[in-house]
């Protein structure tokens, strides 16, 4: 019975991918068609903003390099606007240096180069960041606040 309820919460679950390339979408559409959760589609960083307004999104994940809006500056307008939300950046290009610093700020919760292996990397690092909003959901926002006065307080 338990695995049932799981079950039902994964479902409910959204992601949101957002890629300016449409043969990227539809290959990510393809490849999620039979995984447990609703699964939304932008081409456009305001695209994906103006689907965040109106649908419950647990995770976005995001192409880094995009005109007009990148996936990092998406990802920041996301986190101030939706903080529970989920982020990951997908990425041929290695702008590692501002992409290790948006993780330790925060900001996005996991980078996957391109081209990614579906199975290994793709969807279980989906799954994980499911697995992460549904922690922080659980924690709520004083135990976010708890767990940053612990690692601001030194030796405790």
């Amino acid at each position: 019975m338990f695995g049932r309820e799981e079950q039902k919460i994964v479902e409910m679950r959204t992601i949101l991918f957002v890629d300016d390339d449409e043969i990227v979408l539809r290959s990510l559409e393809r490849s999620f068609f039979d995984e447990p959760y609703n699964r939304l589609f932008a081409n456009s960083g305001k695209q994906a903003l103006e689907i965040l307004q109106r649908e419950e999104v647990h995770v976005v994940v995001t192409d880094m390099r995009m005109p007009e809006m990148d996936g990092l500056e998406l990802l920041k307008v996301v986190r101030t606007m939706y903080p529970n939300i989920v982020g990951i950046v997908l990425s041929g290009y290695a702008e590692v240096t501002a992409l290790q610093e948006a993780i330790d700020q925060g900001e996005i919760f996991m980078f996957i180069p391109k081209p990614w292996n579906l199975e290994t990397d793709l969807k279980v690092v989906i799954q994980q960041a499911i697995d992460h909003y549904k922690l922080q959901s659980e924690q709520g926002r004083s135990g976010s606040k708890k767990l940053k006065q612990c690692k601001a307080e030194p030796g405790k």
